[in-house]
């Protein structure tokens, strides 16, 4: 049997197309108005009005601009709404995303220097190394990559260490951060492979992260070791707080536990049995800081935690794939949205393993969730906290229906005190090494 269509199947697909009575009609209004258009549902955005029986008053949002810095923003978001209600400061007020984008990246150096070290023996094609190199180091993150961050640097208020244009707009950044990780991977090889002293090494390290600060100083200035906090709250008090080093900060006005704070994920493979911890191997950013940990459960649990985190009037913190059946400028993710698969009559549905298995989908953005609409109980619609600024959205905010977070939502972060007593005891599970590559190391 030939494997290459002929012409015979070529006639036999022609004469389907035109046997099709509607066929001239879908043509004409996709190829001039698109896929997405032609297939919109305007009931979509009759069901997700932005009304909520649980609504936090956050404050304003925040904007990422040309970055990568979801999980970022995200996680500082949380904080600054618990500061909110603390301390009264204004609904514009932020926390420096720009200080821990400084961090992040001077510590995702290191922790690719120690990669490649450990691989050094291994050839270039080895699917391990070639990982490591694809990508030396990106703007995105895990939950517990900014905790590690903030347990060894702290945090600023954004006035402190404000935007630069290079946290603004990272890809110029990336490009020369990444041509020079590579090249010091070469270097480092090469000194493994004449069997260089460890102290050598270690040496050459050194000298590498010297200018790799150097970069970092130059592209989004230099991090502060002490500062005055100085504001006006809501109420138009005045305040200061003088030389308070990050981490006395972060002590003080926020606060958190960050031990309690842990990563839940539905991940409904094969491989991952539900009520168990994961982690993925070389995934990280501070070497000898705190690892990737996650506890994967089913979509009930899932939502429940959040939920009831929601209802203590905290904000959650969660992952997802957000260009799926999403429109950016109304803020509305609903797996309703589009209906695709009538325009062209083909069963487009697959399920939430199969996606992860065959990579249709993974986590690719991190936002935080403000609310909930709860009937009878359960959810139907939630409100989200995105980082794209006042333009999209209702100022911001989008509406994400129950469907949407059941199919493409893989993460959210809560305190461990709303898992049920059985999964508190998961948590000291030592946890199963996932592959580099595995779809929950995705960074957000």
């Amino acid at each position: 049997m030939s494997k290459a269509i002929n012409h015979q199947q070529l006639s036999k697909f022609k004469n389907s197309l035109e046997n099709r009575p509607e066929h001239k009609v879908l043509e004409r209004a996709v190829t001039k108005n698109g896929i997405y258009s032609t297939s919109a549902d305007y009931r979509s955005e009759v069901n997700m009005a932005p009304v909520f029986s649980i609504d936090l008053d956050t404050g304003d949002v925040a904007n990422q601009k040309q970055s990568g810095r979801c999980w970022m923003f995200a996680a500082l978001n949380t904080m600054r709404h618990d500061m909110k209600n603390k301390f009264n400061v204004t609904k514009d007020f932020e926390l420096s995303q720009n200080y821990t984008f400084f961090w992040d990246k001077l510590e995702k150096a290191n922790y690719f220097y120690e990669n490649v070290i450990a691989t050094a023996t291994l050839p270039t094609s080895d699917r391990k190394v070639s990982f490591l190199m694809t990508t030396p180091q990106q703007d995105g993150g895990q939950w517990d990559m900014i905790v590690a961050i903030i347990e060894k640097y702290g945090v600023v208020p954004q006035s402190v260490m404000p935007e630069t244009f290079n946290s603004s707009a990272s890809r110029e950044f990336n490009s020369t951060f990444n041509l020079k990780l590579r090249k010091d991977a070469v270097t480092l090889r090469n000194l493994v492979a004449q069997n260089a002293s460890e102290e050598d090494i270690a040496d050459t390290k050194e000298k590498m992260l010297d200018d790799a600060y150097r970069m970092l100083a130059y592209s989004f200035g230099e991090p502060p070791t002490h500062f005055d906090f100085e504001y006006r709250d809501s109420d138009k008090n005045y305040h200061i707080d003088r030389n308070i080093t990050p981490v006395d900060f972060f002590n003080k006005y926020v606060g958190w536990d960050l031990d309690d704070y842990v990563s839940i994920i539905n991940g409904p493979t094969v491989d991952k049995p539900y009520n168990h911890m994961y982690t993925v191997e070389m995934l990280g950013n501070v070497v000898a800081g705190r690892q990737v940990r996650h506890l994967n459960v089913n979509m009930e649990t899932f939502r429940d935690v959040a939920i009831k985190q929601l209802q203590n009037g905290e904000s959650v913190w969660f992952g997802c794939d957000v260009g799926q059946s999403s429109d950016r400028q109304k803020g509305i993710m609903d797996t309703e949205l589009y209906h695709k698969d009538e325009i062209f009559d083909i069963d487009l549905n697959i399920s939430k393993a199969e996606r992860l298995d065959y990579g249709e989908s993974l986590m690719t953005h991190a936002m935080v969730l403000t609310g909930v609409d709860l009937v009878d109980g359960k959810s139907t619609k939630w409100k989200v906290e995105n980082s794209w600024g006042k333009k999209v959205g209702t100022n911001g905010f989008f509406v994400m229906s129950n469907d949407w977070m059941n199919e493409y939502c893989y993460q959210v972060v809560v305190n461990k005190k709303f898992l049920p007593e059985e999964l508190q005891e998961v948590l000291k599970e030592e946890p199963k090494v996932l592959a580099p590559w595995d779809p929950m190391g995705a960074l957000a």
